[in-house]
């Protein structure tokens, strides 16, 4: 593949955000170890990070033109065609970054492995060179995600590469109307989790887990119950969390797989408060209240993760 320019996407490390917060180092250090914390430990990561940084810009504008940017930054910056995007950090950043590039490879690279797991972090800051020849080298080495999309009926739009989540932005009790298939209800829940194949092992491995623990404590299975689906599934997974059932609302649709002929169709009842927000990001939301309705259905845009 040919490209023009490299953008290397980079996050604040929580050193930095405690200096931002207390104003300089010396204060931030002053905060932490009188709470107990470990001040160390952030210098360490600090420090670890930013010499893998010197590392891949090294490396990176002896190829390419690179330009370097915030993750704050992802929502408003002009992506090409033709740029070639590298992330360094941890998964979170990867699946943010995933919903603003179209369909321009990522090149995610691991700072620090022997802190961070990293699922979708194939490279590390040694081996980041294979990476780039690799996504030289075209589709033969580059992984299709499926990524959910949110789409209201005044247009606006929002892409998940993990999952959404849609009720009350302090997490209390949500009002809506939920259309599924040939069934429709009100509901009173915690919101709702919709999940791609990516995010199948994150948040919504957390309902199985609590389903698992009910079944156990009230002796209906032996056996632990999981659901994961690959990463290009041209499908995704919904569940309704706690759903109460009154004379007004009903809990019939707690759960359901999304496909190319059955969307997922909510009706907000929420005079305010009411949000729609992907992968853990509060701050990059919808506002979901009262008039809004959402058409929640697998995107035809897809992440292009660069691959071992």
């Amino acid at each position: 593949m040919d490209f023009d320019r490299i953008i290397l996407i980079k996050n604040k490390t929580r050193l930095e955000q405690l200096v931002e917060k207390f104003n300089s180092k010396a204060q931030a250090r002053f905060y932490l170890e009188h709470n107990g914390g470990n001040f160390a430990d952030y210098e360490q990561e600090h420090n670890t990070f930013y010499e893998g940084l010197l590392a891949v810009q090294k490396t990176m504008t002896k190829t390419l033109k690179t330009t370097l940017i915030e993750k704050s930054f992802l929502p408003s910056f002009l992506f090409a065609d033709t740029d070639l995007v590298v992330v360094l950090g941890q998964d979170g950043l990867v699946a943010n970054t995933a919903k603003y590039v179209g369909a321009n490879p990522i090149l995610a690279i691991n700072p620090d492995p022997k802190r961070y797991k990293g699922v979708l972090l194939p490279f590390s800051a040694t081996t980041f060179r294979k990476g780039l020849q690799h996504a030289f080298a075209g589709e033969k080495f580059l992984k299709k995600v499926t990524m959910a999309e949110a789409r209201l009926n005044d247009g606006q739009t929002l892409l998940a590469f993990n999952d959404f989540y849609i009720g009350k932005s302090n997490h209390t009790s949500a009002r809506y109307k939920i259309s599924f298939g040939e069934q429709t209800e009100n509901h009173s829940s915690s919101g709702l989790i919709i999940s791609t194949g990516a995010g199948s092992t994150g948040w919504l491995s957390s309902v199985f887990n609590e389903l698992n623990g009910l079944s156990q404590l009230f002796g209906l299975h032996d056996t632990t119950f999981t659901h994961q689906m690959k990463w290009d599934d041209e499908k995704l997974c919904f569940v309704v969390r706690e759903p109460y059932k009154s004379l007004y609302t009903g809990s019939e649709i707690v759960a359901g797989m999304i496909n190319r002929s059955t969307d997922l169709i909510i009706e907000s009842q929420m005079p305010e408060n009411g949000v729609i927000f992907s992968d853990g990001v509060l701050e990059d939301y919808l506002e979901f209240n009262s008039g809004k309705t959402v058409r929640i259905a697998a995107s035809d845009q897809k992440a292009s993760l660069v691959c071992c």
